[in-house]
């Protein structure tokens, strides 16, 4: 039964997306209002389906403040609740990922520190107290990352339970992301993520990601590419009415930055 939760525990956030943030230039505007729109073929987070290898349209809105603070919030259809409700022969309406998250940015030499916060909500999920092995799937993380260049290495810990796996509170993550520009192509940028999801008290779910893939920048806010998903995780434990969520896959999208 926890075979979802552990899918969960990468699906969640992206709410966060697969590139990582650059560092703040200098003369970056006392408020800046930013915000995405996305249509992926797959949402995947952490290696994991949590559209059960369909489609997604997702919402980023995100401010940040001259001084390094930052809150922003991320949207996202799901459909990983709804299979293991539908297993467990009981009924949900949570097909919605809503994240909030903030934090702190701040230079110290060469390397931009970002130490921060992120909740991953899915409403109407309440059902899930009533599933056998199973509690709610909202899940609190803190996160601290490192950037140096092109390279982010970022370490997330669970204050709770984690994406409904029971006594599974400081559950982490450790991720090493590299996004490369091509400098005779200014457009296109190579990225690649290396990462390690581990489970407190539930070893049988921990597991190695990794993402290679690359951007294309049209100009004008619109951006688009792919990459190949694959992880190392027990395939049985992550599997749902017959989709493997946790294995290799090739995934497209095109997004719009405004």
């Amino acid at each position: 039964m926890h075979k979802v939760a552990k899918a969960l525990l990468l699906a969640g956030a992206s709410a966060l997306p697969f590139l990582s943030t650059a560092t703040r230039a200098q003369d970056t505007p006392v408020h800046t209002f930013t915000g995405k729109v996305a249509g992926y073929t797959e949402y995947e987070y952490r290696g994991i389906s949590q559209t059960s290898e369909k489609p997604a349209v997702q919402l980023n809105l995100d401010y940040a403040h001259a001084s390094g603070f930052y809150v922003g919030t991320f949207v996202s259809n799901i459909k990983w609740l709804k299979d293991v409700a539908e297993v467990s022969n009981t009924s949900t309406n949570a097909q919605i990922e809503w994240d909030i998250y903030g934090g702190f940015k701040m230079p110290v030499g060469p390397v931009t520190l970002d130490l921060g916060y992120l909740r991953y909500e899915y409403p109407s999920s309440g059902v899930f107290d009533t599933i056998p092995g199973w509690v709610k799937p909202n899940t609190d993380e803190v996160y601290l990352g490192a950037s140096f260049g092109p390279a982010t290495l970022k370490y997330s810990y669970s204050l709770g339970d984690t994406f409904g796996v029971p006594n599974s509170k400081g559950s982490d993550y450790i991720e090493l992301a590299v996004n490369y520009a091509i400098p005779s192509l200014e457009k296109l940028t190579i990225n690649g993520i290396l990462g390690h999801q581990k489970y407190k008290n539930n070893g049988a779910y921990d597991y190695t990601v990794y993402k290679l893939g690359a951007t294309w920048d049209f100009g004008g806010g619109l951006t688009a590419g792919g990459y190949y998903k694959d992880t190392n995780a027990d395939g049985p434990l992550y599997t749902y009415l017959g989709r493997d969520w946790s294995r290799g896959r090739a995934v497209a999208f095109v997004a719009y930055s405004f």
